[in-house]
């Protein structure tokens, strides 16, 4: 790491956290791959969109993290393996294999057969919400709507979709807690622990009796197909659960925000509905609920605009930056739902793509156009500056809590 490298803790802040974008463009300008320094492990973060997609693409910077090294033991900690060693965190050929083993259930016409059930389970939960007159959306819309979507489809009993989420919401509001980090990080342990021994015993009882879902198709593939080891079926399982509900979550979050802060853009989406699938392209770019891409690892020495990156190193590609670079989109940091589609990188790029764009996009328009059409005069219950976000360091961009408040 160079002497220059900017410390974590003068980089994470709370003013970062509630808007990271003033950041981003000094880093775009300054600092465009900027070596960061922080107690658990250093990275260098690539902050243009030019050399953000390159990097997705750069076979030099691996996401395998369970070489000789273990850099996954310094990014995600111990307990973390049993859950983590899955597609998201290799390479092809391995990389290759278990994508597409996966990928036919995400097929886009198998997601659009999801699309009634995907609009009642929106109802069922605007019911709820539509006499109050106002609601606390992350907990009782945003996050249990796509937990209940990936958790059918991925076969967790409806009895159980409670307390998993518990346990990946430990995970997720890592440094909110008001624990000390010692106790935080136990908690995050124990929850990863937790989470492991659920997915065994899951597919345990898949294995003995067989349903239409995913995990009794990864079975499938594991015991007949022999293309899938038992170990990869528990990590895939768990993958699926955390990226089919977490980042859907938080972009619904954020994109109501957004919304609800930029009421010309409100307006004209409540007049022309027929916006919406071009509105959810222009809220992910405008405000992402990743990021930073999942970590890669520099195999050799490589070089982005005249820095080098030696091998070994840690290295961040800084999504929701390279989306607001304005060599790439006029006036960057202005929502416009009107905006050309352009080719931003919210569901990443090359190999590693969201394997779950289709269900994701249905999900956030049929959520999002409910909230408008069925929650009149919807407004933020605080002021936009007094939201609670989760902490500036989290791997994710998102809302602990999102009060509202509308017309009953």
């Amino acid at each position: 790491m160079t002497d220059d490298a900017v410390p974590a803790s003068e980089l994470y802040t709370d003013e970062f956290a509630a808007d990271p974008y003033p950041t981003f463009a000094r880093l775009r300008a300054d600092a465009p791959v900027c070596p960061v320094s922080s107690p658990r492990f250093d990275s260098y973060l690539i902050t243009r969109f030019d050399d953000a997609k390159a990097a997705l693409t750069d076979p030099r910077l691996s996401k395998d993290l369970y070489g000789p090294d273990q850099h996954y033991l310094r990014i995600f900690g111990p307990n973390s393996e049993g859950l983590n060693k899955n597609m998201l965190n290799s390479d092809p050929p391995e990389h290759t294999r278990l994508r597409r083993i996966v990928s036919q259930a995400f097929a886009p016409r198998r997601i659009e057969a999801l699309r009634p059930r995907v609009a009642q389970i929106v109802d069922d939960l605007l019911d709820k919400i539509v006499p109050q007159g106002q609601s606390e959306l992350m907990h009782e819309f945003a996050i249990p709507l796509p937990m209940r979507v990936i958790g059918e489809l991925i076969g967790i009993p409806e009895a159980d979709h409670d307390r998993v989420l518990d346990w990946t919401q430990v995970i997720r509001t890592s440094g909110s807690s008001g624990r000390s980090p010692q106790e935080d990080r136990a908690a995050v342990q124990e929850a990863q622990l937790r989470l492991h021994h659920y997915f065994v015993g899951l597919v345990q009882a898949k294995r003995a009796h067989p349903a239409d879902d995913m995990i009794s198709a990864l079975i499938e593939a594991c015991d007949h197909d022999g293309k899938l080891s038992e170990a990869e079926l528990v990590t895939t399982s768990f993958l699926l659960l955390f990226a089919g509900h977490q980042t859907t979550a938080d972009f619904i979050g954020n994109a109501t925000v957004a919304l609800l802060t930029n009421p010309d853009q409100l307006d004209l989406l409540r007049a022309k509905p027929e916006l919406l699938p071009a509105a959810i392209e222009e809220l992910l770019r405008f405000d992402g609920p990743l990021p930073v891409a999942s970590p890669r690892i520099a195999t050799e020495d490589v070089e982005y605009q005249g820095v080098r990156i030696p091998r070994g190193s840690i290295v961040g590609v800084v999504i929701n930056s390279a989306n607001h670079d304005p060599e790439h989109f006029a006036d960057p940091d202005r929502l416009d739902l009107c905006r050309e589609r352009g080719p931003h990188i919210g569901f990443g790029h090359g190999v590693h793509y969201c394997l779950g764009v289709s269900l994701a996009r249905m999900e956030a328009q049929i959520g999002i156009g409910a909230l408008l059409r069925r929650l009149p005069e919807l407004r933020l219950g605080v002021p936009a500056a007094e939201l609670r976000r989760l902490p500036a360091a989290s791997p994710f961009r998102g809302l602990l809590e999102l009060p509202v408040r509308f017309t009953a």
